[in-house]
């Protein structure tokens, strides 16, 4: 038979957490929780870093691809999707538009002889590079304009 001093053991004793284990608990997920959310915060804008580097990529391949094939630079960036070189035009995931692809233009010389340039015959400078229209900054600092 228990005394009034002596605790309950065995079926009849109530069992549950503490107020202190709840706490400690509760403040060990508070700190993983403060670990992680910087990370996800960030992780929508890092995967269009990821896909704007991808879709560049891919530009600049098929403008290369298209100079070996036709011994000069397209003169718009159309002319890689009339002539089968890409399907559609990428999309910019940073603007979200096909349209604000910056080209960049080879430079002419103008003393050169028509023979050592690599225009078509229209005369138009091809597109060598292209960039982002983006006026955003990148995670790391760098516009993306200068990707």
């Amino acid at each position: 038979m228990p005394t009034r001093n002596s605790r309950p053991t065995g079926p009849d004793r109530c069992s549950g957490f503490t107020l202190i284990e709840l706490i400690v608990v509760i403040a060990i997920i508070g700190i993983l929780a403060g670990i992680a959310l910087p990370r996800l915060v960030d992780a929508p804008r890092r995967a269009q870093e990821a896909v704007l580097k991808t879709n560049l990529r891919a530009i600049r391949n098929t403008i290369n691809q298209y100079y070996a094939d036709k011994g000069h630079y397209p003169t718009s960036l159309d002319e890689l999707v009339d002539g089968g070189y890409l399907r559609t035009m990428p999309v910019d995931p940073i603007t979200k538009s096909t349209d604000t692809w910056v080209p960049q233009y080879e430079e002419i010389d103008p003393d050169a002889q028509p023979a050592e340039t690599d225009q078509p015959d229209s005369g138009e400078p091809g597109i060598v590079d292209v960039h982002s229209g983006s006026d955003e900054t990148s995670l790391g600092g760098e516009p993306y304009s200068e990707w």
